[in-house]
């Protein structure tokens, strides 16, 4: 079992878990939640539901950690049923649908790889078949790879990171749209490193930029049928993607450049996601909410 631990600023607060991190670092992408240390925070436990997504069904890509763990959770808390989409991380994908149960909620796992379009088609048939809908898609899974030059970035390279992050997105929601209806929402992961860039995370960049671009364009094209489509620009948060991608030395000091001089934990993003998620967001479609410990960019 995963421990949990109080919010930041309470009484038994460990400020080393939100403020740095021992060095370390995976040889994988995205990389295993249960292998880092410390364990990031994917549930406030102060978090209490009101069941603004009951009745809802929501299908979240790289549900089993991270980002995509602390929105599962907090959507389950608000009454709505999970399909978790993961690549081949079982171990974190099954305490996240054990932990679902847990707080009463139902949660399908289904692991795919969803550079393929095919797979995208399968799992909303599943998320049909077993729930008998879809309301609410998160596109969230993603990889990113450290280059010093454009020159070091391979057409596998690039390939890879298009097809992940901002390709599965594209299939993931053309499959979903004829089973969505009016007050359904997408919900598109994005990232700071669209707006001002990143050195190393070059393709990287590139595609949170195309996802900023697709949520806007998508979310015109689908106004009138009712649909909402926003998305979520988050800064440093650490997830597994961070030991699988930086050097244990950067690892150490990951987020520490921040206004607020640490980085994030995945459940201080969660509200953002049931926010909008749900009709608390009614008169907002083609937008990008900043979670990025102060930092100021352009939109």
């Amino acid at each position: 079992m995963y421990p949990y631990y109080p919010l930041y600023g309470k009484k038994m607060v460990m400020k080393e878990q939100l403020l740095s991190f021992p060095a370390q670092h995976q040889n994988r992408q995205p990389g295993f939640e249960y292998e880092m240390n410390p364990l990031p925070i994917s549930e406030n436990p102060e978090y209490r539901g009101t069941g603004k997504l009951s009745g809802k069904i929501a299908v979240i890509s790289g549900g089993d950690s991270g980002i995509g763990r602390a929105a599962a959770l907090a959507f389950a808390k608000e009454g709505a049923k999970l399909s978790i989409i993961y690549l081949n991380e079982d171990q974190d994908a099954e305490w996240t649908k054990q932990r679902i149960e847990t707080l009463g909620g139902e949660c399908l796992l289904i692991r795919t790889d969803l550079r393929n379009s095919d797979a995208s088609k399968q799992v909303i048939e599943k998320t049909v078949g077993q729930f008998g809908g879809v309301d609410i898609i998160v596109n969230n899974c993603g990889v990113q790879y450290v280059q010093q030059s454009l020159l070091d970035i391979s057409d596998e390279q690039l390939l890879t990171t298009f097809q992940t992050n901002i390709f599965s997105f594209f299939y993931l929601t053309r499959a979903a749209l004829p089973h969505l209806k009016p007050g359904s929402s997408i919900i598109n992961t994005a990232s700071v490193t669209a707006y001002r860039g990143s050195k190393t995370l070059i393709d990287y960049s590139a595609t949170k930029g195309a996802i900023v671009s697709f949520t806007r364009a998508l979310s015109q094209n689908l106004v009138e049928q009712g649909i909402r489509v926003n998305a979520i620009a988050p800064g440093p948060i650490w997830t597994p993607l961070i030991p699988a991608t930086f050097t244990a030395e950067n690892v150490e000091i990951f987020g520490t450049d921040m206004p607020m001089k640490r980085p994030g934990q995945p459940f201080e993003l969660a509200p953002a996601y049931v926010y909008l998620a749900s009709d608390d967001s009614n008169y907002m479609t083609g937008q990008v909410l900043h979670v990025g410990g102060g930092e100021m960019v352009e939109s």
